[in-house]
């Protein structure tokens, strides 16, 4: 079956043909394609095309998909079980490593998703300081959390609906939400209710907005209010974390929070989360202390020896500048073709990551990002798409690049960004 047949068959039986909404391309206007396959940087679809990736699974394929080295490591796991349920030494080994490498993580805790992660840390934020308000900023997407579900990111955006149903009033009503790389905004409420605030929750680099960078000082000021009065800083490093470096974002900006969410590359490209913090904070959460949190699959051994596989070959092979270099080549081939044009284009970058803003104006926030042009964005897609090559199918999401994408694979992309902007 091909993609379009495929997707007129998921629709009887999956919630809108998909199992998470971004994939179904609804704001691209045609039809997702379905993958049989990939490897490296490529992927191939049903339909029988080879597409090079600057998805790479939403980011958890740093060094490609089905790489040799994780796939060894999953291969070797298998054999001794799928799932055990009490304790193994690949749980020890996937910890020591997040303590060693992530600065604020003293313990830590395995989830199965970075939903998990973010909404357990905001829950043992909540169970420390025995305050119930959090803060959160507009377009930070946390996973599918009520309390998180408040002017979110990702596919929320997409489809223009950034408060979900189904999250209750009384709920929402102790979530504030500021608008990011605004500090003035962040001062005000904390003078007027900053001891009612348990925490401060956000991406230290959006992400789920396209990508926002933080103002030069912002994360440092986010600390020094949080620590003035005794609220947690938590970090949403389920992308930046050992993408952005190898020590996520605190580590690349200097600032430590006191709580951190993490997930998909820890995983190796299977499913995880885990949240980590300072000791005397996470010595709160069951068993040794009053916030619950559990999960029958947290820990799978599956996913930790994919995950440690990970971990390793990033601290043995250190790749970030190669990423960094070729990502950057992307942006220069992109904004060169868009002033040869003269369409206005913006395309922030930080390591890895990157996104692409049809708007005149630099992106400071969400509101900057919903200002971008829709329309543009979508023929951009499009066209990149029918010359093979894999964007995001939304404005308001990013690009990963990988360790797979070799130098002539990125001369490839920045010639088929180049003319798609150029056909626009």
């Amino acid at each position: 079956m091909n993609s379009e047949a495929l997707f007129e068959e998921s629709l009887k039986y999956l919630v809108g043909g998909v199992n998470s909404p971004v994939r179904a391309f609804r704001g691209m206007g045609r039809t997702p394609f379905f993958t049989e396959r990939a490897s490296g940087c490529r992927l191939y679809t049903c339909d029988g095309k080879e597409l090079i990736d600057l998805v790479c699974s939403w980011g958890p394929a740093l060094f490609g998909h089905n790489n040799g080295h994780i796939k060894k490591a999953v291969a070797e796991a298998l054999e001794k079980g799928t799932s055990f349920g009490t304790p193994s030494e690949g749980e020890l080994k996937m910890a020591k490593l997040v303590c060693e490498m992530i600065p604020c993580a003293e313990k830590v805790r395995m989830t199965n998703s970075g939903t998990e992660a973010t909404m357990s840390a905001v829950r043992l934020a909540r169970g420390y300081t025995g305050r119930d308000r959090i803060v959160k900023f507009s377009g930070c997407y946390h996973g599918h959390v009520d309390s998180l579900l408040v002017k979110a990111g990702s596919g929320a955006l997409t489809f223009g609906n950034p408060d979900s149903a189904g999250v209750p009033e009384a709920l929402a009503k102790l979530t504030s939400v500021l608008p990011f790389n605004d500090l003035k905004a962040v001062e005000d409420l904390f003078s007027r209710c900053g001891n009612e605030i348990a925490c401060v929750i956000l991406e230290p680099y959006p992400a789920n907005t396209g990508l926002l960078i933080p103002d030069s000082g912002y994360l440092a000021e986010l600390r020094k209010i949080c620590t003035k009065y005794g609220a947690l800083l938590i970090f949403d490093e389920v992308i930046t974390g050992f993408r952005i470096g190898p020590g996520g974002a605190q580590a690349r900006d200097g600032v430590i929070p006191d709580l951190c969410a993490l997930g998909k590359i820890i995983g190796g490209g299977l499913p995880v989360g885990a949240f980590c913090g300072k000791r005397k904070i996470m010595d709160n959460i069951a068993p040794l202390g009053k916030v619950y949190q559990a999960g029958t699959l947290s820990g799978n051994p599956l996913a930790m020896a994919a995950g440690a596989a990970a971990l390793e070959k990033i601290r043995s092979e250190n790749p970030y500048e190669s990423l960094e270099r070729k990502s950057a080549q992307v942006v220069k081939a992109a904004l060169e073709a868009a002033i040869k044009k003269g369409i206005p284009l913006q395309a922030p970058q930080a390591g890895s990551l990157f996104s692409f803003f049809f708007n005149e104006n630099p992106i400071k926030n969400c509101d900057d990002a919903m200002n971008s042009s829709r329309e543009l964005y979508s023929k951009f897609f499009k066209l990149c798409l029918d010359s093979g090559l894999y964007l995001a199918p939304s404005p308001f999401e990013i690009c990963f690049m990988s360790c797979a994408h070799s130098d002539s694979d990125v001369d490839k992309v920045s010639e088929i960004i180049s003319d798609a902007i150029s056909k626009i």
